[in-house]
């Protein structure tokens, strides 16, 4: 399309028709339409309207028409010149006439505004993860042994009437017999129960920041 072409550096590039005939070199572009010269010794000259441009690869402008019609339509010196200089002239005039109307500016004055502008700044900030002891009772259950003493009275291994070597006791004699109690002795050993993973991450979240601006307004009082 010739809005995509940049017609400052097709100048003095070749251009080509519809059917890839030599339609000459590019001399110029101005008020729509595009000056093409074939010819060495007799040189010709055809104006072109831009919107018949169809593509531009760097090396040649191609055109959307044949030969024929460049040669019947489109020769300098035919009505689409003439019609492209009568509308040169009328825009000019009517340049001319609106300039004439225009009323001159004496004075200018800018009119500010103030506008929000926002930054973020990372600021540091601690988080706390506290280990405090809790104490509780455990109750465990454990057995012991312990040994008891118990008498019991039989008949005497030898039989009954054997003679007893010594006589009874005079005084009061105690007897030690060693018996045996588990006692419990509780230890307490610290061991890992479990173990916490600390991680972070970004969470984003949309906040509002509410501030006055200031602007200035005109305000104009009929003058007569």
């Amino acid at each position: 399309m010739s809005s995509n072409i940049d017609w400052s550096d097709a100048i003095k590039k070749e251009a080509e028709g519809l059917n890839g005939e030599d339609f000459g070199e590019v001399q110029d572009v101005s008020n729509g339409f595009v000056l093409l010269q074939r010819g060495i010794i007799n040189k010709e000259r055809f104006l072109i309207p831009q919107g018949l441009a169809e593509s531009y690869d760097g090396d040649i402008v191609r055109f959307s028409i044949s030969e024929d019609d460049m040669l019947n339509k489109y020769r300098q010196g035919s009505e689409v010149e003439s019609a492209s200089a009568t509308a040169t002239t009328i825009n000019t005039e009517q340049d001319m006439t609106t300039q004439d109307n225009v009323q001159k500016v004496i004075e200018t004055s800018p009119l500010k505004e103030e506008r929000l502008d926002v930054s973020k700044n990372v600021q540091e900030q601690q988080a706390t993860i506290t280990k405090r002891p809790v104490t509780e009772t455990k109750t465990i259950k454990v057995p012991v042994t312990h040994e008891e003493v118990s008498i019991e009275k039989r008949a005497p291994s030898g039989g009954d009437g054997q003679v007893a070597s010594e006589g009874p006791v005079t005084s009061t004699q105690e007897i030690s017999i060693p018996v045996k109690k588990e006692e419990v002795e509780v230890t307490k050993t610290p061991y890992v129960k479990e173990e916490i993973a600390v991680t972070k991450k970004p969470v984003t979240e949309t906040i509002e920041v509410k501030e006055e601006v200031t602007s200035e307004r005109i305000d104009t009082e009929d003058l007569r």
